[in-house]
């Protein structure tokens, strides 16, 4: 690969890391990511987009490199990679960064196609998929069999959640800000600042999934006490609080491990720190509901009120 990338870009390097398809290296201080690109082709040009109009308000997220051929991608083996110039490394962005940051950049015609706030729609493509793929090839998958069900059942809640709240705020128009495919807790500024995770959704997407991670780091009381700064610090409207709770509800945490199982990327076993914590999930289902219920009306749901 050093190799490769010497031709390509005119590198010269001594030492290079592999992990997970991404290569590391370092010159003069400066780091650098050689990785898979794995976003589809259409969202290339959005990409560049976001990441220049970010840079113009002071964010300094990852930033792509131009190879010989003044291409951003670069095609190994039939797979097309993209060099990063990379601007950070282990600072942790918490709650409140990601509020600040995520305000300053909100969706426009310039990246259309990073846009991710048809939940339901979304939500449902996969299910479906998730269902035939575990009658299809999950037969010998004896912890998915054992759990799929109702995780099914609860994505199933979060879907009909969305649609009702769709359908009774029909004519309203959400500010879509810049967002991420997936926040983790503790959230490195590395991966933040990868622009492979960039979508444009609504302010809460981010906010939602790294209170989910944060759970099943730190437990039910933590987590709660984040909400509640949270909450307590940033006022949004009725449509808003209810689709942070269908995105709490939603159990992205369970589908992603579910996918990685799937495409080998990940043993099944990774699977029983989240279904152990099952009832413990709930318990913060329920404070969660009963927190935002503080700020706006949420619609019932009957099996766990």
């Amino acid at each position: 690969m050093k190799e490769l990338i010497n031709y390509y870009y005119n590198i010269d390097i001594n030492n290079i890391d592999e992990l997970n398809d991404k290569y590391h290296f370092r010159i003069q201080n400066q780091d650098y990511y050689f990785v898979f690109y794995n976003r589809n082709m259409v969202e290339l040009n959005d990409l560049i987009n976001c990441i220049s109009d970010l840079e113009k308000i002071g964010i300094d997220v990852h930033k792509p490199i131009l190879n010989i051929e003044k291409s951003y991608l670069t095609k190994i083996n039939e797979n097309n990679y993209i060099l990063f110039e990379v601007n950070c490394q282990n600072e942790v962005f918490d709650i409140f960064d990601i509020i600040k940051n995520n305000k300053r950049l909100i969706l426009n015609d310039s990246y259309t196609s990073l846009y991710r706030n048809n939940w339901e729609y979304l939500w449902s493509k996969k299910i479906d998929y998730y269902e035939y793929q575990i009658r299809e090839l999950g037969l010998d998958k004896e912890i998915i069999k054992n759990s799929f069900s109702y995780y099914i059942c609860l994505a199933e809640n979060a879907i009909s959640y969305v649609h009702l709240i769709n359908n009774a705020y029909k004519n309203y128009l959400p500010k879509i800000v810049w967002s991420h495919r997936r926040i983790y807790y503790p959230n490195y500024k590395v991966n933040y600042y990868n622009p492979l995770s960039f979508i444009f959704d609504l302010e809460i997407r981010d906010i939602a999934e790294y209170l989910k991670s944060y759970f099943f780091i730190l437990g039910t009381n933590e987590t709660i006490a984040e909400l509640k700064y949270y909450l307590e610090s940033n006022k949004l409207d009725n449509y808003t609080y209810n689709m942070l709770f269908a995105r709490l509800l939603f159990p992205t945490y369970y589908f992603d491990i579910y996918e990685e199982v799937m495409n080998k990327n990940r043993k099944e076993d990774d699977l029983i720190t989240i279904i152990t914590k099952v009832d413990n999930y709930q318990e913060f289902i329920k404070k969660a509901y009963f927190e935002i219920s503080k700020y706006a009306k949420l619609y019932k749901i009957n099996w766990f009120i």
